[in-house]
């Protein structure tokens, strides 16, 4: 079931939307009701190009554990080279840009990284609620990702590569941080090989949730 979103500050529940996730429609992308959606698996995804902000849910959830990421031995090997530096929240406004023009990603008909999506996520960071992850080779930024942080859970949005494994090197740099700091679940939205390569695996919802109340 499909759910038209108004200006109240509610979602429905998560349980009762489409097969593929789809759980609502409409509504606004504000801080509070992003954080809302957040704090119970609920993002957007949409064509910025569309006129409908669409919210999913899905009932799997493909995660990745901080204390589960693996790192293979030819990015071990890639690290040990000490070609890159990582960092966090040094540029968030560049990292978020990167990733919604590279290669070639703002130009397809399906693009979701638009001014709207920029400017909210944007909003979350300067209050605290967004983070970045930079890979710098010298004073280039060369890769990274960007992503929702609430309590000690992280929720990965979008990640980019100007480098072979620019984006694998952000991500372990994450997991790392987020072992070190007591943090417990990154939330990967989508199943890629990529991801998949690197320690990610599906949760039933109702876990994930448990593994949110825990966080937060």
């Amino acid at each position: 079931m499909l759910f038209q979103l108004d200006e109240e500050l509610i979602f429905p529940d998560p349980h009762l939307g489409e097969p593929d996730g789809l759980l609502a429609l409409g509504g606004d992308l504000s801080v509070d009701r992003l954080l809302l959606a957040y704090s119970h698996g609920i993002f957007p995804w949409y064509s910025f190009r569309q006129a409908d902000i669409l919210w999913y849910c899905p009932m799997q959830r493909f995660v990745i554990f901080p204390d589960e990421i693996h790192i293979s031995h030819s990015m071990r090997t890639l690290m040990r080279k000490n070609l890159y530096r990582m960092s966090i929240n040094e540029n968030f406004s560049e990292v978020i840009h990167q990733c919604s023009v590279c290669d070639g990603r703002y130009e397809i008909d399906g693009a979701w990284l638009g001014d709207d999506m920029i400017n909210a996520y944007t909003e979350l960071h300067r209050q605290g609620f967004a983070a970045s992850v930079e890979v710098w080779e010298g004073e280039r930024l060369v890769g990274g990702l960007y992503g929702v942080n609430i309590g000690r859970a992280f929720f990965g949005e979008s990640m980019f590569s100007l480098v072979p494994s620019g984006s694998k090197l952000a991500l372990i740099h994450l997991a790392t941080f987020m072992r070190e700091h007591s943090g417990t679940i990154i939330d990967c939205q989508f199943e890629t090989p990529h991801l998949r390569s690197m320690g990610g695996r599906f949760i039933p919802y109702n876990e994930y949730m448990d593994w949110l109340k825990e966080s937060f």
